[in-house]
């Protein structure tokens, strides 16, 4: 196929759909697809632009709002809605096809696709809300852009369990008695039909794939660094969903969360601070500035710059520009959020020698968990309930075995240990850190095997772009 490094590309001045289709032509060289097969991977395929009134207090206001389709190569499709001001076709679009490529990477059979709502949901009563949501779910019903195997939502900025309930219950209404209609949005209540670990599955991800990298010694001593969690230094910007779980879960493993930013300021203690506690002080005072023990940044952009092994940007795009990417200090940037790190800002970090984890995978626990969560409204059954009590009887009589041929006693505690069935959090975790770890390895080995690849999101578009030809392959569309 042709190259197209020798064209002269506007790094500062990409949108973000630009963006996404940079990185796109960026590896689309190093991959086995033909021209004609890349022009249909790169593609949009459908969008759906509406506007629809709803009655807002005394008056009426028309909302504007967009479900976009990315790719069919597999269905249904699948991605999150986003409810924020800065919602627009642009954006939607490039979220969308992030979404394909990050199904593909982790091995997930969707298609991409994203939605958003032009909206302030913190501005926003939640009766306007609920209309909001619920009018949204019937014009996608209306134009066949919802359902089990069509087009799959889930939360995103701005959303979560309350409005995807408002979804479910509101196409359940216009599809009375579909036998698998649960399935049509995931990211529910689990008593609405939800699957356990799925709120925190983003920034449990995140943990995972963090965790993997680090393991990694020669990789971690091109930077300067030791293997392993314990004792890295992290600064998380953004105490959200994916922010907060993030910073809570990488504490757990040994690593010391030094900084958080959020709307209001960011907090620092170079001793580390216990997101639990900052979380449930910024409930109360609405924000994380003036928690007990920390000093107070000049800006939440302040924390982006400090000295730290490990940055989380999970808030929204465009964080890290080229503006401030010359003062990162941090040796491994983690994508928690989509695009935080502009092209310009990467060519930059990268001439540092800067890791940075592409969000293409790194925040692609979401959907491995949403997957999960389809699978379980599909089959009509929890996960662990058929062999949870099968499995911890036959490991019951194995220990019995064991004291009858040793003659010595397991004490209560010890047979407790091991006889514990998996639950369905257990499974759900068990099945998460497996993707993320085989996902970051097909990643490194297809970086290794090309030695002009010299980033990690080249590399992980490239095994994104190849899955998908395998899929289109398997179909004899392209020869």
């Amino acid at each position: 196929m042709a190259d197209n490094s020798d064209k002269v590309v506007d790094l500062k001045n990409l949108s973000f759909s630009d963006s996404v289709s940079y990185y796109f032509d960026k590896a689309a060289p190093f991959t086995g697809a033909s021209q004609g097969l890349l022009g249909q991977i790169k593609a949009c395929n459908s969008i759906y632009k509406m506007n629809f009134p709803v009655k807002w207090g005394d008056e009426v206001r028309v909302i504007e709002a967009y479900r976009v389709q990315h790719s069919h190569h597999r269905m249904p499709t699948k991605g999150g809605i986003r409810y924020s001001t800065a919602v627009d076709q642009d954006e939607v679009m490039a979220l969308a096809a992030l979404m394909t490529y990050k199904c593909a990477i982790v091995d997930v059979p969707f298609g991409g696709a994203k939605g958003g709502i032009n909206i302030a949901p913190r501005n926003t009563p939640v009766d306007i809300l609920e209309s909001v949501t619920r009018r949204y779910t019937a014009e996608l019903v209306k134009k066949n852009f919802i359902g089990p195997g069509i087009d799959v939502p889930a939360p995103d900025y701005g959303t979560g369990e309350r409005e995807m309930a408002w979804i479910l219950d509101t196409y359940m209404t216009l599809r009375p008695g579909e036998v698998d209609g649960y399935a049509c949005v995931t990211g529910k209540p689990v008593s609405q039909g939800g699957v356990q670990g799925r709120t925190e599955a983003t920034g449990r991800g995140v943990v995972y794939a963090l965790n993997e990298v680090c393991s990694h010694a020669d990789d971690m001593k091109d930077l300067g660094l030791t293997t392993g969690l314990a004792g890295k230094r992290v600064v998380v910007q953004g105490l959200g969903n994916v922010g907060y779980h993030t910073a809570r879960i990488i504490r757990e493993y040994g690593a010391i969360v030094i900084a958080i930013a959020e709307s209001d300021g960011a907090i620092y203690n170079e001793k580390g601070l216990d997101p639990v506690e900052v979380h449930k002080y910024k409930e109360e005072k609405k924000g994380v500035v003036g928690f007990p023990g920390s000093k107070t940044l000049n800006s939440s952009a302040d924390a982006l710059e400090l000295d730290c092994d490990i940055l989380v940007p999970a808030a929204l795009e465009k964080q890290i520009t080229h503006e401030n990417a010359p003062r990162i200090k941090a040796k491994i940037i983690a994508e928690a959020a989509n695009g935080p790190v502009t092209p310009a800002a990467e060519e930059i970090l990268n001439k540092k020698g800067v890791m940075i984890i592409p969000d293409i995978y790194i925040n692609a626990g979401g959907v491995t968990v949403s997957y999960f969560e389809w699978l379980k409204n599909l089959s009509h059954v929890r996960f662990g309930r058929m062999e949870k009590r099968f499995d911890e009887q036959n490991q019951r009589n194995q220990i019995k075995m064991v004291e009858t041929l040793t003659g010595q006693t397991l004490s209560p505690e010890h047979v407790k240990q091991m006889i514990h069935g998996a639950d369905e959090i257990d499974l759900v975790n068990s099945g998460l850190e497996d993707t993320m770890i085989k996902a970051y390895q097909s990643i490194r080995n297809f970086k290794r095997a090309h030695p002009d690849v010299k980033d990690l999101r080249t590399a992980a578009f490239g095994v994104s772009i190849n899955k998908i030809r395998d899929s289109y392959y398997a179909m004899g569309i392209f020869p």
